[in-house]
């Protein structure tokens, strides 16, 4: 494939930032990982691999990594033409705080940005267009939010795959889009930011709901049943917010939900699994490197449920499991001795 762009840049190389970056190396001449952590750096540049995160997979020749910006300006930051923050929720405000005058130069220049953050902050109950454009109140158009349902290790290995990036300008979605295409990627996209944003955070509750539901040994049925009023919770959410209900329905939260609840690559469910055998949460988290988004946003969407009196059974029994020492069979019990009300009330 034809190289036409020059340089793509990507703040974070955990997973997902690496599987962002490797699909990028399809259409720009070069992809710089900028990264905090001596052992990526090395293993990136060295080994052309992020042992850490995606162990045992060949990134391209074209993405190298770096840890200071002076490496990134001597050489390649008049060629920019697109940024990617991969970037966990909890970690945009203080990136950005510390580099704020950066990027606002690189907006001036109408350089776009993709956000890849899944979550909401626990404490503002903010969504991460909200902390951008807080950030960046001139540049909205400037800065665009992708989610759907993607494992970045399958990303890798070129399956196909198929998400939503949303945005507010035509133009930059349309023109982001196209340098997100390859044979095996497609970003489809949206103008519905709150909805596509709340799908990829919510799901991810959903996701350790349902590695607690596969943990205590139930299987199919179940999380066919947590899965469908999983939805219906989240469209609830998605009123609050003025999202669009057909949003909840597309690649950014069913096709999500259903990736995440379902498939053995899901940091979110294999957390539920582990907190099914009795674990707490604090210990799986501080036993691992990779973000479980859902933990935090878990928190967040039982005080939205409160601030807003949401009926949301699901993610309000998980907060219980997660942050009051509730046994999960109690609140699976509790559940299901709810009197039955008509399925879409």
């Amino acid at each position: 494939m034809n190289k036409l762009h020059k340089t793509a840049l990507v703040v974070g190389a955990g997973a997902f930032g690496t599987s962002l970056a490797s699909i990028l190396a399809n259409t720009f001449e070069n992809v710089i990982l900028k990264v905090r952590s001596d052992d990526v750096y090395d293993a990136i540049n060295k080994d052309a691999e992020n042992s850490v995160y995606l162990p045992g997979i060949k990134l391209s020749d074209n993405i190298r990594a770096i840890k200071s910006w002076d490496e990134f300006e001597k050489n390649l930051e008049n060629g920019l033409e697109l940024i990617v923050s991969g970037l966990p929720t909890a970690g945009v405000k203080t990136f950005f705080t510390e580099n704020h005058e950066r990027f606002l130069g690189y907006f001036e220049r109408q350089i776009p940005l993709i956000s890849l953050s899944k979550g909401i902050d626990p404490e503002s109950l903010e969504l991460s267009d909200d902390l951008f454009f807080e950030f960046f109140p001139h540049h909205k158009e400037y800065i665009t939010f992708l989610s759907g349902p993607s494992f970045a290790k399958e990303i890798m290995q070129e399956q196909i795959t198929l998400v939503t990036l949303a945005g507010r300008s035509r133009r930059v979605l349309t023109e982001t889009s196209r340098m997100l295409d390859t044979p095996y990627f497609k970003a489809l996209p949206s103008y519905d930011i709150k909805g596509v944003l709340l799908g990829g955070a919510l799901k991810n509750v959903l996701a350790i709901a349902g590695g607690v539901i596969e943990g205590l040994g139930y299987n199919h049925n179940t999380r066919a049943a947590m899965i469908t009023r999983g939805i219906v919770e989240m469209l609830r959410f998605g009123r609050v917010f003025n999202a669009r209900p057909e949003t909840f329905y597309g690649l950014s939260g069913m096709g999500d939900l259903i990736l995440t609840t379902t498939g053995g690559l899901s940091r979110n469910k294999q957390f539920g699994l582990e907190i099914a055998k009795g674990r707490k949460p604090l210990e799986i988290i501080n036993s691992q490197r990779t973000v479980v988004e859902g933990y935090k946003t878990t928190m967040a969407a039982h005080l939205i449920c409160e601030k807003y009196e949401i009926r949301a059974r699901i993610f309000n029994g998980l907060y219980e499991v997660l942050y009051n020492d509730v046994d999960a069979a109690e609140v699976i019990t509790m559940l299901m001795n709810t009197p039955a009300k008509f399925e879409l009330d």
